[in-house]
């Protein structure tokens, strides 16, 4: 079957169904007539997770959601109303509720979005084709191996998820797209001690794919070996110096930095709004030759890709700082018409419940000429980060602090000892500029990401190369 089909199966035909067709598209196209823009925007969603904790399962969940939201845009205005059930009664309440955002508006309808018939990941529901005793069963034995890997493990915690979202977005002119999206991920944690000390480590992978990407035996235990492998670094860490130094970043899941610091203040409405710290640069050299960043929604497979997004366009390859200068920013419909340029396939929300807004997809800086190596024997003194935990960023000033989990002294040309407690702190405009080699390493994370906006959370990806930085201030706890 079609996404079209699949989901017309799921909200309309099947034997309870309150709402058909038919109805639910004129009930949408009379409240979405005197506005610019909107969409009727169903979904369907099936969603588990597993955990298992010092031996035991902990924690089994299965939930399944059902519900529309209907949006009308009139100029910067929008109206939105929502309904934990799919019902004509329920639609006509809606209908009733946001069509006056657009009473006496004189707007144009917008065009709708441009078709496609690409596809970047599988239609196939993930959670039935593994049956509970077998999900259970693997966190066990993640439990078990871990445990006979090293006998400084005290503790290990596992956990397994999966959703499955269809969404079904219906406009006002008798345009209809549907999406049907999956969604899976794997996470191991373990606890060391040695010497009356504690540390932790952790590892997690997914995408958009079936349990088949995350179960197999060289994919878990690999999860396990990491975790590991940061734990006992941890063991040997010191105080981290604090100062201004030469950072280098690596590559991968670092990227994090890249899309807090920097990849909010693209996004389209923090531009239009002005509250953005790139706000008026637009053609202007804002970040060091060589860099150039990417929001790419189109990587099959991948935990921040999308076919089309959550107002029906099709996800695209944005590019949005080329060799230094701010060349685009990522768009939704309602802030690309107010900024007079084109959908970039961003508009993103994290349920029915919520209206779509710009975000990030698969945010990436692509590679440059350096080896890693070339990048370590060039620091005197400085820091080598190689893994991130929690940060924060204002989006107007672009001031950022970000926590190292994993990251090491590197001491005339060579990497030295591990250090705990590194934060770095900077301004995600000054930060750009101040990237003086790009590694010819580029890779993306392994598919962990969730980012919050606003209230809401979307699954993201993040990417790129080993980078070095000039003089970020350096947070820690030794002098």
């Amino acid at each position: 079957m079609t996404p079209l089909a699949t989901t017309d199966a799921l909200f309309f035909e099947h034997p309870g169904a309150t709402l058909d067709r038919a109805a639910a598209e004129r009930i949408a196209a009379e409240a979405l007539r005197a506005g610019d823009d909107g969409e009727l925007f169903l979904e369907y969603r099936e969603s588990e997770h597993i955990s298992l904790d010092d031996g035991r399962i902990r924690n089994a969940g299965f939930d399944t959601t059902l519900g529309f939201g209907l949006r009308v845009v009139a100029g910067e205005a929008t109206g939105y109303a929502h309904a934990g059930e799919i019902s004509e009664a329920a639609l006509r309440r809606a209908a009733e509720s946001v069509a006056a955002v657009a009473t006496g508006h004189t707007g144009t309808a917008a065009e709708p979005p441009r078709a496609t018939n690409r596809r970047l990941y599988s239609d196939a529901n993930p959670l039935p084709a593994l049956p509970f005793a077998t999900r259970t069963a693997l966190l066990s034995e993640i439990d078990a191996y871990a445990r006979a890997k090293d006998s400084r493990i005290k503790q290990v915690m596992a956990s397994l998820s999966g959703e499955w979202q269809a969404v079904q977005i219906l406009r006002a002119d008798g345009v209809r797209v549907a999406d049907l999206r999956p969604l899976v991920r794997l996470n191991v944690a373990v606890i060391v001690e040695a010497n009356g000390r504690r540390e932790t480590g952790s590892y997690g992978t997914g995408g958009r794919f079936s349990y088949d990407g995350v179960i197999q035996p060289e994919i878990w235990q690999g999860a396990v070996a990491e975790a590991l492998r940061q734990a006992l670094v941890s063991l040997e860490s010191r105080p981290a110096p604090a100062g201004e130094m030469e950072v280098v970043l690596g590559a991968g899941w670092p990227g994090i930095l890249l899309h807090e610091a920097i990849g909010h203040g693209l996004e389209g409405d923090f531009n239009r709004k002005r509250t953005s710290a790139f706000a008026g640069l637009l053609g202007q050299q804002i970040a060091a030759r060589g860099v150039t960043v990417v929001d790419d929604g189109t990587l099959p497979d991948r935990r921040g890709s999308l076919t089309v997004d959550d107002e029906g366009t099709p996800s695209s390859r944005t590019v949005l700082i080329e060799d230094g200068m701010l060349v685009g920013f990522m768009q939704d419909r309602l802030n690309a018409r107010l900024m007079q340029t084109a959908s970039t396939g961003n508009g993103r929300r994290q349920s029915y419940a919520y209206a779509p807004m710009p975000r990030m997809t698969n945010t990436v800086m692509l590679g440059g000429t350096h080896s890693p190596d070339e990048m370590i024997a060039s620091v005197k003194r400085g820091l080598y980060a190689v893994n991130f935990g929690g940060g924060q960023v204002d989006i107007t000033s672009g001031k950022f602090v970000f926590s190292a989990s994993e990251a090491y002294l590197i001491e005339d040309g060579k990497v030295g000892a591990p250090v705990k407690g590194a934060t770095l702190i900077g301004n995600g405009p000054d930060a750009l500029r101040r990237v003086s080699m790009v590694g010819n390493d580029m890779a993306l994370d392994p598919g962990i990401g969730t980012c919050g906006k606003s209230g809401q959370g979307v699954p993201v990806g993040v990417g790129q190369p080993t980078l070095k930085l000039a003089g970020l201030t350096v947070g820690g706890t030794a002098a």
